[in-house]
């Protein structure tokens, strides 16, 4: 079975002490604002709009919407993915690789023959292009965030299987290790925030995927300076507020909740409050602080 049991301390700190300066959030509405050349988009988890991930399949498919990209297109692509409970898909191979993250329920994704491991909310998992496999659904509700990095994304059966020297991985929620304040540069010491780099590069101009950690009661300032950055709720909530952008509305107090999507390009800084525990995905080719 493809588990990777523990990710290693040292590692993750000289990864993440590469990073430096950028953050988390913006506005409120669908819409996007413009202040001079920074530019956010916000989708709330209640603006989604949902199809199905197998339009010729209708109902019989899991649920699927895209907050970013076109899945249908040779472009990069986040989407949110929700299965019923007690879904399970045939063996199958997909032509591009892809990373999961589990926002909702409990999810295995694994070769057709390996023993049941649930991955619930937090965990992550990442599955070859060409690799055999299956995936099945347990929880009530189960809801996932699937990203690509290039496309089409397209479902082909098993015998056209092929290996792309790539190794998959699933990382349950506990065995994540995170990263405290005083281990990196990026986060203010004893603000309770901590940090799990998941893929990638955290050199500025290359991308790469972290979790971000906060606390509950945190509220702080969250700045970012990116081409490319594109944040999902993955647990619980947070309120947002900026004066940055022009837009009325953009200065009022927006609630992303699980699920909602952020993204901006350029320089932001950003209020952002959470009363409970949250987990936010950032994908970024910038630098982020936390503060």
């Amino acid at each position: 079975m493809k588990i990777l049991k523990t990710l290693s301390s040292v590692v993750l700190s000289a990864i993440a002490l590469q990073l430096s300066s950028t953050a988390v959030f913006a506005s409120s509405m669908l819409a996007e604002n413009t202040a001079e050349s920074a530019s956010s988009t916000v989708v709330t988890a209640s603006d989604i709009k949902w199809g199905y991930l197998n339009r010729l399949r209708g109902d019989k498919s899991p649920g699927a919407a895209e907050l970013w990209g076109d899945r249908t297109q040779n472009v990069a692509t986040g989407m949110l993915v929700k299965f019923n409970k007690g879904f399970y898909s045939p063996p199958h191979i997909h032509n591009v690789s892809y990373r999961g993250l589990v926002i909702d329920g409990l999810m295995h994704n694994d070769d057709p023959n390996a023993a049941e491991m649930w991955l619930p909310q937090g965990s992550f998992w990442t599955q070859p292009a060409g690799e055999d496999h299956i995936t099945a659904a347990s929880g009530q509700a189960n809801l996932i965030y699937l990203e690509i990095d290039s496309g089409p994304y397209l479902v082909k059966p098993s015998k056209a299987s092929f290996n792309n020297g790539e190794k998959p991985i699933n990382v349950h929620t506990s065995n994540m290790v995170w990263l405290k304040g005083d281990d990196v540069a990026f986060v203010k010491p004893n603000s309770g925030v901590e940090v799990s780099p998941l893929w990638g590069s955290t050199i500025a101009g290359e991308l790469g995927g972290t979790l971000v950690k906060l606390p509950a009661d945190f509220s702080g300032e969250l700045a970012v300076d990116a081409d490319e950055f594109r944040v999902v709720v993955i647990k619980g909530s947070v309120q947002y507020q900026t004066a940055q952008l022009k837009s009325a509305q953009a200065k009022s107090v927006t609630d992303l909740t699980s699920g909602s999507y952020f993204y901006s390009k350029g320089t932001f800084s950003h209020q952002v409050t959470s009363s409970e525990q949250t987990i936010i995905y950032i994908r970024t080719n910038g630098r982020f602080t936390v503060r």
